[in-house]
């Protein structure tokens, strides 16, 4: 497992997210090491740099250094299939169909209808069109699309910001039962007390460095 650095510690499984020199024109190099099963946290101030890591770990944006998922480097994958493993799910989720059903697979329906219901959302919403659903709704339902792609580690950036407390409730225990089945988050907040709750490890982005908390 990690140190408390996001070092890797010989002698143990290797992590599930391994970052090392990773780094862009607009940040980094960032060091970070992932858990199976463990949640970290970052936070810092609008522009620090945090969601230009996601981005980077999505292989989204241009960038050198090395990312690699269960000790297999991320060239191993086409970028589609990296990003099924790897999902990343930006502040504000894209939606490129009218209706909010459109953007589920037909054989998930099980895992979305059981998702939903956690996250306090009828069926019917998914027969609605997506700019009728309210800012809320579309934000948990964008957590839903992202669970049910099966990811082996998630990338939330400000996954709760519009939420109510009810709700931010409901998805960090959706997220915790998650956590503890195998999946590896690293989330993005604003929110310090979020980032107490769920992390593990937080850690602060200033002008595009991690420093540990």
């Amino acid at each position: 497992m990690p140190d408390a650095a996001g070092a890797e510690t010989p002698g143990l499984p290797s992590p599930r997210l391994q970052v090392r020199a990773l780094r862009s024109s607009f940040g980094g190099p960032f060091e970070l090491a992932l858990g199976r099963g463990e949640c970290v946290c970052i936070v810092g101030r609008s522009g620090s740099g945090k969601s230009v890591l996601l981005r980077l770990i999505a292989d989204l944006d241009p960038g050198t250094g090395e990312v690699s998922l269960d000790g297999t480097p991320r060239e191993h994958w086409s970028a589609p299939a990296w990003r099924r493993r790897v999902v990343y799910q930006p502040a504000e989720p894209a939606w490129w169909a009218p209706r909010a059903g459109d953007h589920f697979q037909g054989g998930d329906a099980v895992l979305v209808q059981a998702s939903m219901q956690r996250l306090g959302l009828v069926p019917a919403l998914l027969d609605a069109e997506v700019d009728r659903l309210s800012t809320g709704e579309r934000l948990r339902l964008a957590l839903v699309r992202s669970l049910a792609i099966g990811p082996r580690v998630l990338l939330l950036d400000e996954p709760t910001a519009a939420l109510d407390e009810a709700s931010v409730a409901s998805v960090e225990t959706l997220l915790r039962e998650r956590l503890a089945q195998g999946l590896s988050l690293l989330i993005v907040t604003h929110a310090q007390e979020q980032a107490r709750r769920m992390g593990a490890r937080v850690f602060e982005m200033v002008s595009g460095r991690l420093y540990p908390r």
